[in-house]
């Protein structure tokens, strides 16, 4: 029997945990299915080539590379067009709420499957509103677990429509490198003690959360810091105090290095939780208040139970305070012996498994009717043109009134330079046909 194509679609989130399930997922099913990762996010440039699955890169919304009016239909339009040059029968999107071109895509396609991966630990704001009719147009919904899920008090903890299923979690202690190994592959003296640093940086609020966290680490001796960026300011001048040493590292998947570490600093976001914790590393956690994520939530539950350190994310000299105890090696080992009581992190099997019984020809019971479901999405369409007119999203570079760069690249530096870049990029999965080229090419002109 053919193996089933199943599309895993996930949308440019603040961090990477839309897409690192999607990666999670979409790995545990390839040895059943054909699965395809697309994205909104910049990160999509690692995938391919760390872990050899097809995919395609699609610009949000919010690039400017084409009228906003026109974008939802011409998402739309790239993913039918993909599903049928890859014949999927399913569709799961990983991201807060469905964009009204995830909706049409059963418009133009109603056997496909959607599926929504929807995290919980909602915070309340206006997208809790739309929660229950959002979700009624998707076939399915999926549920990854979460640790503080006892703390979630949000709207999706009243929903009754997911299927309920472990964390998700691109850590994996049977693939991850060993402290040594894992240290050489990052460039790390394996003699030296060694933190992460995963905060974020540009708003005034978040540098100073990254200096004063920084400033914690101030005394630890010989020690080695690693962040995943930069951290400077949007001017270009740098957050770390004199005397630290820095290090910035890119390792896709991060997940298999983390045995690196002896400590960690990290906003609260799902999968830097959902990573570090079950690698048992001592982690201080800082969290932002922004999205739907309800970051302190997880925090505190975190803290509460003794898995991590809850640094008050609005009190500078508290995290500094906080992230200074990761020097004890009393209090590193009891947050690492504690974090062995953390269940499974087995979502992402889980999550395959549906998705591939649903590929195989399992139907929801309650899909929407076809009028319904092209009502909801005019309806969506308008109010987030309405909603983004009167509060838009910061300008991302201009983009070159250009002929867009056509390419089925699969290696990380040019996915990476294309996407960053000034003019249109139009990415194609590896090894498509000439009538997928055509279609996508007429595609591209339309919204363009």
């Amino acid at each position: 029997m053919d193996k089933p194509t199943i599309i895993l679609a996930t949308s440019n989130g603040v961090g990477m945990g839309h897409l690192a399930r999607a990666t999670a997922i979409a790995l545990e099913l390839r040895e059943v299915a054909n699965p395809i990762i697309v994205s909104m996010a910049g990160g999509i440039a690692e995938i391919p080539e760390f872990s050899g699955i097809r995919c395609e890169y699609i610009p949000g919304r919010d690039r400017g590379w084409m009228k906003r009016s026109k974008w939802d239909a011409y998402l739309r339009d790239r993913l039918v067009a993909l599903v049928n040059e890859t014949n999927a029968s399913a569709l799961s999107f990983d991201g807060v709420v469905p964009y009204p071109g995830v909706i049409a895509t059963k418009l133009k396609n109603p056997n496909l499957n959607l599926v929504w991966i929807r995290r919980g630990l909602w915070r309340k704001n206006p997208l809790r509103f739309g929660l229950p009719l959002q979700s009624k147009m998707m076939d399915f919904v999926i549920e990854p677990g979460d640790f503080a899920s006892a703390y979630d008090s949000g709207p999706t903890s009243v929903q009754s429509d997911a299927l309920h299923i472990a964390p998700v979690s691109l850590y994996n202690s049977a693939f991850a490198y060993k402290r040594e190994d894992a240290m050489k592959t990052i460039g790390l003296d394996p003699k030296r003690p060694a933190v992460l640093v995963q905060l974020g940086t540009g708003e005034n609020d978040a540098n100073e959360k990254m200096r004063a966290a920084l400033t914690g680490l101030i005394g630890w001796k010989d020690l080695q810091i690693v962040l995943t960026k930069e951290p400077k300011d949007k001017n270009g001048k740098s957050l770390v105090p004199d005397g630290l040493e820095v290090k910035v590292v890119r390792y896709f998947p991060l997940a298999n290095v983390l045995k690196a570490f002896d400590a960690a600093i990290c906003a609260t976001g799902y999968n830097g939780v959902h990573e570090l914790l079950p690698a048992q590393i001592p982690t201080v956690l800082v969290s932002n208040i922004r999205g739907t994520d309800d970051q302190e939530a997880r925090a505190k539950w975190c803290n509460d139970f003794g898995f991590a350190i809850r640094a008050d994310q609005a009190n500078l000299s508290v995290i500094t305070e906080k992230v200074r105890q990761l020097q004890n090696e009393e209090t590193r080992k009891r947050l690492t012996e504690k974090c062995i009581e953390l269940p499974f992190t087995s979502g992402a099997k889980e999550a395959a498994d549906i998705l591939y019984k649903i590929a195989m020809g399992t139907k929801s019971s309650e899909s929407a009717p076809y009028l319904l479901r092209q009502f909801v999405y005019t309806l969506l369409r308008y109010s987030g043109l309405g909603y983004r007119k009167l509060r838009p999203h910061k300008n991302f570079r201009v983009v070159t009134e250009s002929i867009p760069v056509w390419s089925q690249a699969t290696g990380v530096e040019e996915l990476r330079e294309n996407i960053r870049g000034d003019v249109r990029f139009e990415h194609i999965i590896y090894g498509a046909s000439d009538t997928y080229i055509d279609r996508r090419k007429k595609i591209a002109k339309k919204a363009y």
